[in-house]
């Protein structure tokens, strides 16, 4: 079992078009997590994540702020304390379009092409 900090674990700029938006991996293959990992995005003022997809799933929870889930063609509105489930190879994009940072979890499993990150 491992107990830390989240803030020990180096937030850095989110890859593949996101905007505005830091991530950092928290429980990854690096510390014995074989099958999901957790990580936390902190997502500025405007920021987002690019539209995309991929076959894996992802599982969300909003800690503070709000913002919008975009599918490509509408957009759904959450908060602190929602819930939100992606399915696989469903398009999606976050978007903070509140006056203030927005911070989720995201667990998401491991797939041969997402490598171990810390």
């Amino acid at each position: 079992m491992k107990v830390f900090n989240y803030e020990k674990v180096t937030a850095k700029e989110a890859e593949g078009g996101a905007t505005n938006t830091r991530v950092r991996w928290l429980i990854t293959k690096d510390i014995g997590a074989e099958n999901f990992a957790m990580r936390l995005f902190e997502m500025g003022v405007g920021g987002c994540s690019p539209l995309h997809t991929h076959p894996w799933e992802h599982e969300v929870f909003i800690l503070d702020g709000e913002g919008l889930l975009f599918d490509g063609e509408k957009a759904t509105p959450f908060k602190a304390n929602d819930v939100v489930f992606v399915p696989a190879d469903e398009k999606h994009q976050f978007k903070n379009n509140a006056d203030k940072p927005l911070k989720f979890l995201c667990l998401i499993p491991y797939t041969e092409k997402q490598p171990s990150r810390r």
